[in-house]
């Protein structure tokens, strides 16, 4: 062969690589279209909304990591990822009728199950009594 003709072909480039994403562009279009939302779906749609997942899903592991890290636990559980989706207000709003399992409930006492503080009384005589806060 002279090598003539033959020019090399670059690798084809998937659709996740061209939006430097980590989420499936393709699946996620492909499941757009398979699930019948419109008519017709736009080919940016499938790479935004990968995008959209891609950010919530680092946001979440962001702060689960945090968490568990807290907890001195090197392993994110559903426990550490239902205190950071609590604990943070958009979060917390966005998944406002999700229960996530095996995650249990924030760690709440009422004020009035605490034991009451007290003042403690001044050297010099005078007689300050016990206070409530």
């Amino acid at each position: 062969m002279s090598g003539r003709g033959k020019k090399r072909a670059e690798p084809k480039k998937s659709k996740t690589a061209k939006a430097g994403l980590q989420f499936p562009v393709s699946r996620v279009g492909r499941y757009l279209k398979n699930g019948h939302y419109a008519e017709r779906i736009s080919p940016g749609a499938s790479v935004y909304l990968a995008a959209v997942l891609e950010y919530l899903t680092a946001e979440i592991l962001e702060l689960a990591g945090a968490a568990a890290h807290q907890n001195k636990k090197q392993r994110i559980g559903p426990r550490h990822i239902l205190l950071a989706v609590k604990n943070d207000e958009e979060l917390n709003k966005l998944f406002a009728g999700v229960t996530i399992a095996e995650g249990g409930v924030l760690p709440l006492i009422q004020a009035h199950l605490l034991p009451k503080k007290t003042v403690k009384r001044k050297e010099d005589g005078e007689d300050t009594g016990s206070q409530e806060f």
